[in-house]
């Protein structure tokens, strides 16, 4: 895996920030991610996030953590947490934060239990593609304690294939419109193209019940977010 995600963190860590990450989607144009938003600390998240570290409770298990800013807090207030992703880098930053359990891991190769699953930051990006998510539903679901919780945040982005006319461009021959070719870019470097899920509240519901779960919205965002709990 070409881990430019995790050269940017360990780059800003280590004070060699000079540019942000760039990403791009088959559907909008280069957009900047700047790398002290992936830093930022509790008052600075937005009220998605900081509802769902509120909801969070006994052991967690943060999936997709990056540089472990929510792990961090949570650990701070006396949870046992595991934070996990993909990225070397990723994990080599939370440590260097001071998460004591952070593990480079896929989610699909994780079996421990925890009562708290955090999947921020559009969380259903992990899943890659509609037909996959009820597979990795399944697998969460596996590693949740009795009355254990998944919390995830996303977006249904309907509204970015809005007309003029108020209208909507879709090719109905075509995948589910949240699924993206999605491209990181960083120091003129490209990551591997991913398949990324954005992910209506309606269809995560019904995914989940395929899964044998349940799914309540918690609360809705600005901008066509929301967070939801599935038990």
């Amino acid at each position: 895996m070409n881990d430019i995600f995790g050269k940017a963190l360990l780059d800003y860590y280590n004070g060699n920030y000079t540019e942000n990450i760039i990403t791009s989607t088959n559907i909008s144009e280069d957009d900047e991610m700047p790398l002290d938003y992936l830093f930022r600390d509790y008052k600075d998240m937005s009220k998605l996030e900081q509802k769902s570290l509120q909801l969070a409770k006994g052991r967690i298990l943060d999936v997709g953590c990056g540089a472990g800013i929510h792990s961090l807090y949570l650990q701070n207030k006396g949870f046992d947490v595991k934070a996990i992703d993909i990225s070397k880098g990723a994990i080599e930053v939370a440590q260097k934060l001071g998460i004591r359990n952070a593990e480079q891991i896929p989610v699909l190769d994780e079996t421990e239990k925890f009562d708290t699953i955090l999947l921020m930051m559009n969380g259903t990006g992990i899943f890659e593609t509609l037909a996959k998510t009820p597979h990795y539903l399944k697998h969460l679901k596996t590693l949740l304690n009795p009355n254990g919780q998944i919390l995830v945040d996303s977006t249904d982005i309907k509204y970015m294939y809005e007309d003029e006319d108020g209208g909507y461009w879709q090719d109905l021959n075509a995948n589910y419109y949240g699924e993206l070719d999605y491209l990181l870019s960083y120091k003129g470097e490209d990551a591997d193209l991913i398949t990324w899920l954005y992910l209506d509240f309606e269809t995560l519901s019904s995914a989940s019940e395929k899964a044998g779960l349940q799914c309540e919205l918690i609360m809705e965002g600005e901008h066509y977010d929301y967070l939801a709990r599935i038990f």
